[in-house]
């Protein structure tokens, strides 16, 4: 049988959500899960320029010292750069537990926990304080790294035209100043979701037991 139009290998868009990002909770709302879904690639051109710049050693920067910086002499920029940007996809990919159900009850990879619900707060407080801290970093860090008078002889040329890299950084580097509102909007939209903003707690989905889950052929 051929796979249906808008499948990938035989399997649809949905499908294929729920293996990378687990099952949406229910009463999730349309534009929470479009958010959630979104909320990785605002940190994934980031990491990509970083690799390429540091790591890779491509010419994306004019008259800009991206050497070691401050790290310690053991630790390479190299592979700092690739364990960064690994951590703040790891970071950026927690958003979709904001609207799936392993953001409600524990799922079973994790230790001690699995099949437990989450308590609300334990999810609702370090997202808010992250969204906080978020939308107040990357718009300052975008503005100062701008600001500064080696990213202005990157981002123009002698006759003040824009440089192509200057485009390369803005696309890389500007989705982040939304990282911090997303995961706002999806922090609240969980809050009264959970009944901790207005409303009753909505009821939590009960996992089936692993010996009586079943299987479609």
């Amino acid at each position: 049988m051929a796979p249906r139009p808008g499948a990938v290998g035989g399997r649809s868009p949905r499908g294929l959500f729920r293996r990378m990002h687990g099952t949406t909770a229910r009463g999730v709302p349309a534009w929470a899960r479009r958010v959630a879904v979104l909320t990785p690639f605002t940190v994934l051109p980031s990491g990509i320029w970083r690799i390429a710049e540091v790591t890779l050693g491509l010419p994306l920067t004019k008259n800009v010292d991206s050497g070691d910086g401050d790290l310690p002499g053991w630790l390479p920029a190299e592979f700092y750069v690739v364990a960064l940007s690994l951590v703040a996809e790891t970071l950026g990919f927690l958003a979709v537990g904001l609207v799936a159900t392993w953001g409600e009850v524990w799922p079973r990879w994790v230790p001690f926990l699995r099949g437990r619900p989450v308590r609300p707060m334990a999810a609702i407080v370090p997202a808010a304080l992250g969204a906080l801290a978020l939308s107040y970093l990357w718009p300052s860090v975008v503005i100062r790294s701008l600001a500064e008078d080696g990213w202005r002889a990157t981002l123009l040329h002698d006759v003040g035209t824009l440089d192509w890299r200057a485009a390369v950084y803005a696309a890389s580097y500007l989705p982040l100043v939304a990282w911090g509102p997303m995961l706002a909007a999806l922090t609240y939209a969980y809050a009264v979701r959970r009944g901790v903003v207005g409303g009753r707690r909505a009821r939590l989905p009960r996992p089936a037991p692993e010996g009586n889950r079943t299987r479609r052929p």
